[in-house]
């Protein structure tokens, strides 16, 4: 698989079967602009992890101009299909086999609501099982006790945790998380974007050493293989 950060939270996942976007924010991500062409984005799915703006945003723009089929929780699927689109409802501890492989929807801590007010359900994360590898996407969350349950079933290949602290999990706390889900192996994201979220990267990625695992940062538009 090979995964492509474009800012924020914004993930290009391509399997050898999908294109596969994780929460697309990025016209109103500064970082972005002029790296990110919403028009060259045709992924065959869009993984929402919860329905904050900064993960939303551009769903209706890129799902309008790929076809992509919206998978989320019911709350935000059913946002999203009573728009006209086409959606795969899911829910907690909840698994799919799709085209490319397996999703299965798992729990986070944080809050889930629309710009617009409307309740957007409780925020999830997701183990993506493609090519034979095992990927968990935590999506915004703190810490939690759940996690320890992933490597009951998986053998993960890829953390990506969310590292900016404030709003998520910070360092110290997603290096908790790579124990907790038996992972050494850290894709960080939600870092940077605004104030309150900015990291000393070298700080980061040293402490992650410090705990003998890797930390990757990767500048928006560069990918890494698995």
């Amino acid at each position: 698989m090979k995964i492509t950060f474009l800012g924020h939270a914004t993930l290009l996942i391509k399997t050898t079967t999908s294109t596969i976007l994780i929460d697309p924010f990025i016209s109103g991500n500064e970082l972005a602009l002029g790296k990110i062409d919403l028009n060259d984005l045709k992924p065959d799915f869009i993984l929402l992890t919860h329905a904050h703006q900064d993960h939303v945003l551009d769903v209706e723009v890129i799902a309008k101009n790929s076809g992509a089929t919206i998978v989320s929780n019911y709350e935000i699927a059913t946002y999203y299909a009573n728009k006209g689109f086409t959606t795969h409802p899911m829910n907690h501890g909840g698994s799919w086999n799709f085209n490319f492989g397996k999703l299965k929807y798992v729990n986070a801590i944080h809050t889930s609501s629309f710009a617009d007010g409307t309740y957007g359900g409780q925020p999830g994360g997701f183990i993506l099982s493609a090519d034979e590898k095992h990927i968990y996407i935590a999506g915004d969350t703190a810490l939690h006790m759940d996690m320890k349950l992933i490597p009951y079933t998986y053998e993960l290949d890829l953390a990506i945790l969310p590292i900016g602290d404030n709003f998520t999990m910070g360092i110290e706390d997603a290096i908790f998380a790579s124990d907790f889900v038996e992972c050494d192996t850290v894709l960080g994201y939600h870092y940077d974007t605004f104030g309150f979220i900015k990291i000393d990267h070298e700080a980061a990625k040293k402490q992650f050493s410090t705990a003998d695992k890797k930390l990757y940062l990767l500048e928006i538009g560069k990918s890494i293989l698995i």
